[in-house]
Parts: structure tokens; sequence; C-alpha cells
């Protein structure tokens, strides 16, 4: 029997890879796990949680407005960048040692140092071009942002990545992307007081989510001053002398701004680990190709989260990682489930979503029942916002199965992870119209729409 130096070697310090490697120590596996950046991945780092505590802040300044309609007054206030950067460094922090204390409590040897592959059981680590050899190997090395190199003047542009740690917040942005983190940074930015366009090749930003939902953050968007550019494309950024950067655009439009943001999608970060050396086959977006229980195309190593390009949430990674721990060491083979997952954008108003689109549903079913309803919340009676909340429930009509819900307003995550254990449990309209209402509410819509609004029947509209 060949010994090795380790039972597992994990690939990345990211939620995924982090999970897969303490719970293995924690079974008493020789673990040694390697990140060449900073433990916690972009989740943790340079995604989610900074986001959401960004999303915080921003939302602030519609805080202070509606105030004043219930009757506070409020006084002088202003807004320190740095500051929010410098709580927002703090925190992270923090919850990186939270990662590296759980692997190393559970006695996992921990890396700061980029990992290759060398061959299918041996690893190169980089800073100190040592190699150590493990039994099975998992790669959790996560996605990077599209850097969009075939734009002229892409050099001049910033990432997600960038938009954390700017200098200074910028008077006015250009954001590229119609997906959740260019919406997302759009409404964080211009809650901050920042003069802010975005600019989307398709017809409706959010593509993949539900018409209604798209249709009525659009609206809310350009209500409160975000200028939205659809069917359109950035063609050229330069950089003038004042460091102001000059976007042109594929319909003519020349955009003047002080940061330009590309939100273009995310690759597999699979360039350079020695996949090839290693025998792991790739796909032609560069991600690893892996069966039903996250196996790559070798047989001892593993990959798991956005690397595989299956699902990009945290909470898949997660529950990829726990698949494989349950499959190769609790003898209990388990693949992971990748159906009705609960999704939300942290736009202002939010999106919380489980299920599937009123769109997709009516590929795949029959007839449909669709339940809608549209108000305006009781916050906004008095606060005096415009704002309109939007839910949906999208429901098979033959077996009266909700197969999709959607809620566009305040706190649509919150009530879409909810939401997500009932349909998860196969929740019928019939469940949802015995539930009593919890009034007053926004969510009790939710359980009162009584009567559909309309139908689908062979996927048109009656």
């Amino acid at each position: 029997m060949t010994a090795y130096d380790y039972d597992l070697f994990v690939i990345g310090g990211g939620s995924g890879g982090v999970r897969a490697g303490r719970v293995a120590a924690s079974l008493g596996k020789r673990v040694g796990i390697a990140e060449e950046f900073r433990y916690g991945g972009t989740c943790v780092i340079r995604g989610c949680v900074p986001k959401k505590l960004y999303v915080y802040a921003s939302q602030f300044s519609e805080h202070f407005e509606d105030a004043e309609g219930f009757g506070w007054t409020v006084g002088e206030r202003s807004f320190d960048w740095k500051k929010l950067v410098a709580a927002k460094d703090k925190e992270i922090t923090r919850l990186e040692g939270i990662y590296r204390r759980g692997l190393e409590n559970n006695k996992a040897e921990v890396f700061d140092s980029r990992a290759e592959l060398v061959d299918a059981h041996t690893v190169r680590l980089v800073s100190s071009d040592k190699t150590v050899t493990a039994e099975r190997i998992v790669i959790a090395t996560g996605g990077v942002a599209n850097a969009h190199i075939s734009l002229p003047g892409y050099e001049h542009c910033i990432s997600s990545n960038e938009a954390f740690d700017l200098d200074a917040l910028p008077r006015s942005i250009l954001i590229a992307g119609g997906g959740y983190i260019a919406v997302e940074f759009a409404n964080i930015f211009h809650g901050l007081g920042v003069a802010v366009t975005l600019i989307y090749r398709g017809k409706e930003i959010l593509s993949r989510f539900d018409h209604d939902m798209r249709q009525g953050l659009h609206k809310a968007m350009v209500e409160k001053g975000i200028r939205i550019l659809t069917t359109d494309v950035i063609e050229s950024v330069e950089k003038r002398a004042d460091g102001e950067l000059v976007a042109k655009t594929k319909n003519g439009e020349t955009i003047v701004a002080d940061q330009v943001m590309l939100a273009l999608g995310r690759d597999p970060n699979t360039k350079g680990l020695g996949l090839d050396a290693a025998g792991v086959a790739v796909d032609h977006a560069g991600a690893i190709i892996v069966d039903a229980f996250s196996r790559t195309s070798v047989e001892n190593i593993y990959a798991l989260g956005d690397v595989t390009n299956r699902v990009q949430l945290t909470p898949v990674a997660i529950h990829e990682a726990m698949c494989f721990i349950e499959t190769v060491y609790r003898d209990n083979p388990t693949k992971p489930d990748h159906e009705l997952i609960a999704t939300a954008v942290f736009s202002q108003p939010e999106i919380g979503t489980v299920g599937i689109s009123e769109e997709e549903a009516g590929k795949h079913y029959a007839e449909l029942e669709v339940y809608r309803a549209e108000f305006r919340p009781m916050k906004a009676t008095i606060s005096g916002r415009s704002e309109r909340m939007i839910m949906k429930l999208i429901v098979d009509a033959a077996s009266r199965k909700v197969v999709g819900a959607h809620i566009l307003g305040h706190e649509a995550g919150e009530m879409a992870q909810l939401i997500g254990v009932s349909l998860k449990a196969g929740v019928t309209k019939d469940d949802f119209d015995r539930t009593m209402a919890l009034h007053p509410s926004a969510a009790e819509e939710l359980v009162t729409m009584y009567n559909p609004s309309y139908r689908i029947v062979k996927g048109e509209r009656v």
C-alpha cells in the first residue's frame, strides 16, 4: 500500500474547501489545505459578506428619508467611505480567523500558498516549492471575475473585487452587466450618493429571473435615479489626463465617469492549476467536469463549488462538500441536490425566489395557474415612498403543486428562504390556502391569493 503524506489535500480555502477539510479532519483524517490569498474565499473576503455589509450601509439614505414621514426630525448627515471600508476589513478579518481556527482546532495543516497539481496524487506548494502527496484531492478554487480583456481600455476598469476597496467613493460610476452583481452594486453605489449608469446587452436586466421581478426592479431603480441602458455594450474605455474615464458604446453613447466597473460574469478558477498534468478534464469554459458525486475524470480527485460551474452559490459549495464527506468518508453515497435552491438578489428592493419562473414553467407544464399580487407596502404609505412589492406563485394546475415563488420587496430574501423549505417538501397551493395569514405583514399576501390572476396553457397566457 502506497504511503501518502495526507489522506486528503484540499486546494482552495473558500467555503466549500474549508468545510470539506475541516469535517474530514474532525473524522480523524490527515488533512492538508492550501489557499493562495485569504481563507474564506470569494464569499467571505470579496463577495457575499462584504457586499451585504455595503448593502446595509447604502440603505440608510432611504431610512433617513422614510423616518421623516414617521415624525422623526433627521438632522445633518454625512457618509465616510473610508470608515465603512475599515469596518468591513475588521469584520472579514474576524471571519477569516474563524475559518482558520476551525481547521486548526481539528488538526488540519493549513498552508498559505498557491497549490498546483503535479500528478493525480502530488501537489506542489508554490510558496516553498515543496511537494506533498495525498490519497485524495479536492479542488475548490472557486471562480474569478471575467476581466473582459477583449475590451479596448479594460485595464482602466475595475471588477467587484476592487469595488470594495476604492481609495475614495467615486462621484459617478458606469457598471457593465445585467446580472445580480451588477444590479446589486448599482444599488449600493446609488444609495451612497454616487451617480450610477448601468449598461446591459440584453433587453432586460437579470436574465433567467421571472419577468415580473426583472421589470419591477428595473422600474424601481429608474425611479430612484439609476440610469439603465439596455441592448447596448461598452466598445472602448479611455482615460483622460484628469483621470476621468470616457466610455463609448455600440449605440453611440459617450459616458464620462470616475469609475467603470465590469460585472460581466465569472470564470472557473482553473488556469495554471496543473489539471492537464493530473489528467483532470475541463469543459470549453475551463470548468472542471464532475459526475453526480463531484468526482472528476481522475478517480481520486474531486471538485466542489464554483470551479465546476454547476451552481455558483456559497451554500451550494458547502452542500457539495458535505455530500463529498458522506460519500467518501461515511460510506453513504450522496449526490448533491441542486433542485429548488432559494436565491436572492440584494438589490433595493430585494428579489427572493425559489423554483422556476413563469416563462420556464410554461415550457414544462401543460397548464399553470399564476397568482400575482402587487401592492404598496404599509411602511411606504406613511413614508411616502412609491416603491411597490410584487409576489407571485406559479402552480401546476394538474397537481396543484407550487413550482415557483417569486418576491420583489424588502426582506424578500428572508421570505424566500422560508418558502424554500415548503417547496422542497412539495407544498401545494391548497396548503398555502389553508395557512392562516400573519397580519399585518407583507408576507401574508402569499397565503391570501385565493384566485389565479391568469392561466398559462401550453405556454400561452389565457
